[in-house]
């Protein structure tokens, strides 16, 4: 239930809009703060990071002490596999997105590129963070949580849906 004023909003049911993968990097790149997940010790693992997109990739900083940081750093040449989740939903009217990358995180190792990333990417804690890991998405996926249409349904001429 939402509020405005004061007075409690019933709010109706979401729809639930598929995003093509365009629109989902957009809306990522439209936001700064997102959750990597990845594997510690056999389980998964979720911390909130600041991002920023550098030619199609994620890119995060880390530190020395960092579980992430290890973890790529023993990985082999493809990296370690990751999902990278960023949303925007307002929470009075449970409308807005939420998009999903996975794929395969690298530790950065070339000094002009996590130069340049350093440049770009300020840390929000106050931690030395010397460190990049730039995430590929192998896979991309996003909704958009939009109001459901009021009235009648409308089904497409063909062969009935069952109910």
């Amino acid at each position: 239930m939402a509020t405005t004023d004061g007075h409690a909003i019933e709010l109706g049911p979401r729809h639930s809009v598929e995003l093509g993968a365009a629109e989902a990097m957009r809306l990522l790149g439209s936001v700064s703060v997102g959750r990597i997940v990845f594997t510690l010790h056999a389980l998964p693992t979720i911390r909130p990071v600041n991002h920023v997109l550098v030619d199609g990739d994620i890119v995060i900083r880390t530190h020395e002490g960092a579980s992430l940081t290890a973890r790529t750093r023993r990985a082999d040449s493809e990296g370690v596999v990751v999902a990278y989740e960023a949303d925007a939903i307002d929470p009075d009217t449970h409308v807005g997105w939420s998009v999903v990358a996975t794929g395969y995180a690298r530790l950065v190792t070339d000094p002009h590129e996590l130069a340049r990333y350093q440049a770009l990417l300020r840390p929000w804690v106050q931690h030395t963070m010397d460190y990049a890991v730039r995430i590929r998405p192998d896979l991309l996926s996003g909704i958009r949580l939009t109001p459901a249409v009021e009235g009648p349904t409308v089904l497409p001429e063909g062969p009935t849906r069952p109910s």
